[in-house]
């Protein structure tokens, strides 16, 4: 954990367009996306299995994030999946350039 950690400080010194976090212990305002998807994915998907090894946990988190990305619907994307919603905005951003 210390290298990681080490690498992400060096991260944060190499480039000069990434800035830490500056909020108070406890905050999560500026994390609310991954903590609502961390949510989400432990009631989801998580809580519903029994894991015997690492590899199997990725394996399922893996298949979560597709079926997540490709197929879940999303209320505050008008009931689209994200892949849907990307494809959606890209088609029309080219049609405007």
């Amino acid at each position: 954990v210390q290298y990681a950690s080490n690498k992400m400080t060096d991260l944060f010194t190499y480039n000069k367009k990434i800035t830490r976090s500056m909020s108070r212990k406890g905050n999560c305002w500026d994390n609310a996306v991954a903590e609502s998807f961390f949510k989400t994915i432990k009631h989801e998907w998580l809580y519903r299995f029994k894991y015997t090894s690492h590899n199997q946990l990725f394996e399922s988190i893996k298949q979560y994030i597709t079926w997540y990305n490709n197929e879940r619907l999303h209320s505050s994307l008008g009931y689209l999946s994200p892949l849907e919603m990307e494809i959606k905005i890209r088609g029309f951003s080219k049609k405007v350039a």
